[in-house]
């Protein structure tokens, strides 16, 4: 039987995700997948944004907690993140040549209109 905790936290992170995603659309960027799961790791979305591929991680904070959703990504998670990008990229070769980016959606509030906070370019790659 799933932990209701964990469900609850599930429910409020897709309701980030979904936000996020009306956002970054709304700004013109174009979804190409959700929630790529890979053995190194997963990309809450893959978006182009003209020519540019761009990975997305959204991150939700609850009212009174501690820093900002993008505080919470550290080394460990950008490197998951670089990784699971690669594998996406070995799986879809057609995009091998398109410059890429890891941006950041900063979601806090409540979790049915949270407020969001875009990063482009959070962090790249050869940081990690």
């Amino acid at each position: 039987m799933p932990n209701a905790e964990h469900t609850r936290r599930q429910i409020v992170g897709q309701l980030a995700e979904t936000a996020a995603e009306v956002l970054l659309c709304a700004h013109g960027l174009v979804l190409i997948e959700r929630n790529a799961n890979f053995r190194v790791g997963e990309l809450d979305r893959v978006m182009r944004d003209g020519e540019t591929l761009v990975f997305v991680e959204v991150r939700y904070r609850a009212p009174g907690s501690f820093g900002t959703g993008a505080d919470s990504i550290d080394w460990k998670k950008r490197r998951r993140l670089v990784r699971a990008a690669e594998a996406w990229l070995q799986r879809h070769p057609e995009h091998r040549d398109r410059s890429c980016r890891f941006d950041v959606v900063d979601a806090q509030g409540d979790p049915a209109s949270p407020a969001l906070r875009w990063i482009t370019s959070a962090f790249r790659a050869d940081e990690v």
